[in-house]
């Protein structure tokens, strides 16, 4: 019976040993045929040709050159390809390897880790496709957690227990995949005579040989990639570590997808808990997001936030430092204090950084600013946290003053009477155009750097301070060695000993050149604005007598051919806003009544001048016996041709006494009103385009039969205006006014000026139509 049972166990092993071969065949089978598909679809795009063209092409070019399909279809993807990878698996290929297996092999592995599903199918096709050629017989992939501990994510060539038992590494804990961890680089096991460090690709072969390759994402450590031997291992030709280190390269996304860091970015949308933390904390705080290249190499990090307690070492604003590359805002970090290192090292492992006492230098204008500073760095998810306080009250209180003195323009100096020794702050090395290593003036030389109209003013400060003993200052214009003249104030004071003797003079000189600048810039902009303004004056003046002379703001009414016509006009209450508005109602030769307004774009001397060439030019035209369309069709040409682009609208309108029909069209321009018994509308609103805007325009002619009684009334927009209503609003309210009884035609004309809402301050003309 236990021997049935031990043989049916046994059959029962080995039939699962057989599935499971069978099983890693498959796969293979599979990944070899996505490589010969992707060559097939490489072939497509370079040849322009179909899928099953594309096939025949790849089966002739293996049986030609004797190879594989699948053989051949990994040159055409590494022909084809452009990344680390393909240039690994070229330099990769052993000149013994004629058959070009190993290349095969890596990228058999790649299309493997590309289509698994997780960390433990990745294992599985680099140890079955790429390392275990290479005598391998384990495989380990480690998650990198921000606390440094590791997760075993995926495994192959261990068994279930043992990775079980592996499946979390606390922090501290020496392993082959911790030293990786720190030192960021590709670390060798196993050699002869080697002490052994515990780990899970070592349980059943404790002597062999192990390798360990940091898995990095953007310059950001994120897990391990450990391969084991049965037996220890000879040191390693180069190609193999660049095997391995592109093997790593293939675990970074499925690593980065099994921490969850892979739903993060690099950028702003992670930090948001980050700068929330930031802003709570009472010490300066920067958040800084990791800055890769076109090849994903770390190269910098990006200030993405600075919080409410930054104090810019350098005196910038905030603005100015957030946004910035960290090297570019401070590139001493980069130096001997290796504060840039310390935070890429915090960023690749996760572990924090605290010193107590740290040396923090800054560069401005070329001259170092020191503080002694607290510093903290940690790591929260793709953004480093970067935190310092400053211990140095002294130092952090001079480089306010320095920053003060910076922005100021204002230099501090002393001089010694008794030994002659004169100390500048850099800033007045800087006023002078000098180098910090030059010879300070003293004040009793002052006077040969100055211009020499500025000497008798030096002289008096000198007087003044060494033989009065009184404080002084002056202003002059400092001639410096580069050729540059500077307006410099200096104010000094004496030191007098216990006998009120003069020993040291101390002071500060101040650049004062934008100020002075400013002043006589201004004082010139104060000459043009008031010869400007005489000019404007002038020409407005002029406008207004012109347009006064043409049409008077009213006029007696005209009785003529049974019409009574009445205009007013009135004039923009301001003499700036002098408009181009004009009425004109003329008995033509052949009999007929012309009426017209018009309005010119904009206001002066200009649109005063429009105004009067389009209404003489209308009268002309009118003359030929045309109608109101064809004649706003040449006046039109002549806004558009004869004159500087005059821009108008109007309306035009010939009353026939005979028949009392009145034809018209407009412009751009509102349509007239029509007042008939008591009410009030408007007329159609025609097509017309404004005069000028087009060099030819059509416009459409209307026509009305008035009564007896009918008033009509031609208008410009200076009427009806407002700024804070719409037209329709301001023209229903026209109306309004428009239909209340009146004795006399005249009367509804200033009734409608009277009772005007308009508030734009713009002229206005009205012609008024009583049919008699």
């Amino acid at each position: 019976m236990d021997n049935k049972t031990g043989g049916g166990a046994g059959r029962l092993a080995h039939t699962v040993d057989r599935l499971r071969q069978e099983i890693q065949r498959a796969e293979a089978a599979a990944d070899g045929r996505a490589l010969i598909e992707l060559a097939k679809g490489i072939l497509v795009e370079r040849l322009r040709c179909g899928p099953q063209q594309a096939a025949e092409q790849l089966a002739a070019l293996a049986e030609e050159s004797g190879q594989s399909l699948l053989e051949l279809a990994v040159q055409v993807i590494n022909k084809a390809a452009d990344d680390r990878f393909s240039a690994t698996v070229v330099q990769l290929v052993q000149p013994e390897d004629a058959d070009g297996q190993a290349a095969v092999r890596l990228r058999t592995a790649e299309s493997g880790a590309a289509a698994a599903a997780d960390a433990q199918r990745v294992a599985e096709s680099l140890l079955v496709h790429a390392l275990r050629p290479l005598g391998a017989n384990t495989v380990a992939i480690w998650a990198a957690a921000a606390d440094g501990s590791l997760t075993l994510a995926g495994y192959a060539g261990i068994a279930a227990a043992e990775a079980h038992r592996w499946r979390h590494v606390p922090p501290g804990i020496a392993t082959p995949a911790r030293r990786a961890l720190l030192v960021r680089d590709i670390v060798w096991f196993g050699n002869l005579g080697e002490a052994a460090l515990p780990s899970v690709a070592a349980v059943d072969s404790p002597d062999g040989g192990r390798v360990v390759c940091p898995v990095g994402n953007g310059g950001r450590i994120i897990g391990v990639l450990e391969v084991g031997w049965p037996r220890p291992v000879a040191p390693q030709p180069p190609r193999i570590e660049r095997q391995i280190e592109a093997l790593a390269q293939l675990c970074a996304s499925i690593v980065d997808v099994e921490t969850g860091a892979g739903a993060m970015v690099v950028g702003r949308r992670d930090a948001t808990e980050l700068i929330d933390l930031a802003d709570g904390i009472m010490d300066p705080a920067l958040v800084l997001g990791a800055h890769v290249d076109s090849t994903g190499a770390l190269v910098d990090f990006r200030i993405q936030h600075a919080n409410g307690s930054f104090l810019d070492p350098a005196g910038r604003p905030r603005g100015a430092v957030v946004g910035a590359l960290l090297l570019e805002a401070y590139p001493v970090a980069a130096g001997e204090e290796g504060l840039f290192d310390k935070v890429e090292h915090v960023y690749a492992t996760g572990e924090p950084f605290r010193a107590d006492t740290m040396v923090l230098t800054t560069l401005v204008d070329q001259v170092r600013l020191t503080s002694t500073v607290a510093v903290s760095i940690t790591r929260q998810g793709h953004h480093v946290l970067l935190i310092w306080r400053i211990r140095d009250e002294t130092a952090r209180l001079a480089s306010l003053l320095h920053h003060a003195q910076r922005l100021g323009r204002v230099g501090g100096f002393e001089e010694n009477l008794l030994t002659g020794e004169v100390t500048w702050h850099s800033e007045v090395f800087v006023l002078h155009g000098q180098s910090p290593t030059a010879r300070p003036v003293p004040l009793s030389e002052l006077a040969h750097h100055v211009h020499p109209d500025d000497t008798d003013d030096v002289g008096r400060l000198l007087r003044t301070v060494l033989h009065h003993r009184r404080p002084a200052a002056a202003a002059f214009r400092l001639q410096r060695p580069d050729g540059v003249a500077r307006h410099i104030r200096v104010i000094v004071e004496p030191v007098l000993d216990q006998d009120d003797r003069p020993v040291a003079v101390r002071g500060a000189y101040q650049d004062i050149s934008a100020q002075h600048w400013t002043e006589v810039a201004l004082a010139a902009t104060q000459d043009q604005l008031a010869h400007t303004e005489q000019q404007s004056a002038a020409r407005n003046r002029l406008a207004l007598q012109l347009q006064r002379a043409i049409m008077p703001a009213a006029q007696g009414p005209i009785d003529a051919f049974g019409l009574r016509i009445a205009v007013r006009y009135r004039p923009a209450e301001s003499e700036n806003l002098v408009g181009g508005d004009w009425y004109d109602a003329v008995v033509l030769p052949s009999k007929q009544v012309l009426l017209s307004v018009g309005d010119i774009a904009g206001h002066g001397i200009t649109a005063a001048t429009g105004m009067v060439m389009l209404r003489n030019a209308l009268r002309g035209l009118a003359a030929t016996g045309a109608g109101p369309a064809q004649l706003l069709s040449w006046l039109n040409q002549v806004a558009h041709h004869l004159t500087d682009h005059v821009l108008a609208t109007a309306i035009c309108a010939l009353y026939d006494p005979r028949t009392r029909v009145l034809r018209w069209a407009r412009a751009g321009h509102l349509p007239p009103l029509l007042v008939r018994s008591q009410q009030a509308t408007t007329l159609p609103t025609i097509r017309g385009l404004m005069l000028g805007a087009r060099a030819e325009a059509d416009y459409e002619e209307a026509e009305i039969q008035l009564e007896l009684d009918d008033v009509l009334v031609l208008y410009t927009d200076g009427l009806i205006e407002r700024k804070d209503h719409v037209l329709d609003e301001s023209l229903q309210q026209l109306l309004e006014i428009a239909r209340r009884p009146h004795d006399a035609l005249e009367q509804r004309l200033d009734h409608m000026l009277t009772h005007s809402n308009a508030d734009t301050d713009d002229d206005t003309c009205i012609v008024g139509v009583q049919v008699r």
